[in-house]
């Protein structure tokens, strides 16, 4: 098992419980806007429109859910760090865009829904990456060894990997400096808010990805393989569920499609990869 032996080094009990509790809070957030895509003025923080962004933002809330729940099943800290950069990026970007949009936020609505969940939502996206830095120190102090990589990421798929990434990267640069300007690169329509939204999944991607590839060991980045296989696959449904917000004649939208189909396949395929070791003792 990776990290067995006595002297590894753990995932502390505070990052752990902070990731079951991030996972809880994402969880919510997929099903508000993966499945209740098209009611975000009654049941979510602001309204989201056109449908495909409301259901892009709730499979990429999904696919968190797994990444930070299987990651904070780990003992070793070395199999669950690989995931830290991406939350950590992905809230401190969502709080700046929601502090720039506020205005945007249903703060003014009845509190029994869309109002308490703007004020969640504030609070949450304080909360976490707040709490994870507060809480790095105390990890990064832990000492053990790491145990040694048992499953090597063949370099074909480091490459691949930081194409992608870099793909990702540039987009979502493009798109959360200005995403008035840089809404053409996108295949439907994106306000200023939502731009910045958008943009924050894709960096907050890429940064995982050169974390994937830094640790280069298929066992140690299971968490992360199981979320990005699910981010491409359901990436794909929500295309599909509202593929009429998407401006076909435009070679955008078959990049975006090629761009989900090459995530999901290297997402599945290393996850088959992964399996020399049983599910139960990855996570363990």
């Amino acid at each position: 098992m990776s990290g067995s032996g006595s002297d590894f080094r753990r995932l502390t009990v505070g990052v752990r419980r902070l990731l079951f509790v991030a996972s809880g809070l994402v969880a919510l957030a997929g099903f508000q806007l993966f499945v209740l895509t098209d009611h975000t003025d009654k049941y979510f923080s602001w309204t989201i429109a056109p449908g495909v962004t409301g259901a892009f933002l709730g499979a990429g809330y999904i696919s968190s859910f797994f990444l930070e729940n299987v990651a904070a099943r780990r003992q070793a800290w070395v199999d669950a760090r690989h995931t830290i950069p991406p939350v950590l990026s992905f809230t401190v970007l969502t709080e700046i865009a929601t502090i720039a949009h506020l205005g945007k936020f249903h703060f003014h609505e009845q509190l029994a829904w869309a109002g308490l969940a703007a004020w969640v939502w504030i609070a949450i996206y304080t909360f976490v990456p707040v709490t994870l830095i507060a809480l790095l120190p105390v990890q990064l102090r832990v000492t053990g060894e790491d145990p040694l990589r048992r499953a090597p990421i063949p370099g074909g798929a480091k490459v691949v990997l930081g194409i992608q990434a870099a793909v990702l990267a540039v987009a979502g640069v493009l798109l959360y400096a200005d995403p008035v300007r840089w809404t053409s690169i996108w295949p439907w329509p994106l306000t200023p808010l939502t731009g910045q939204a958008v943009a924050a999944w894709l960096l907050g991607t890429a940064i995982g990805l050169v974390a994937v590839i830094r640790e280069g060991d298929l066992i140690r980045i299971r968490p992360g393989i199981i979320a990005y296989a699910l981010f491409g696959s359901m990436e794909l449904i929500a295309v599909a569920r509202y593929g009429g917000d998407i401006a076909w004649s435009q070679p955008e939208a078959w990049i975006y499609v090629g761009m989900l189909v090459s995530i999901a396949f290297v997402g599945w395929v290393g996850l088959v990869a992964s399996k020399g070791v049983p599910i139960e003792k990855a996570i363990a």
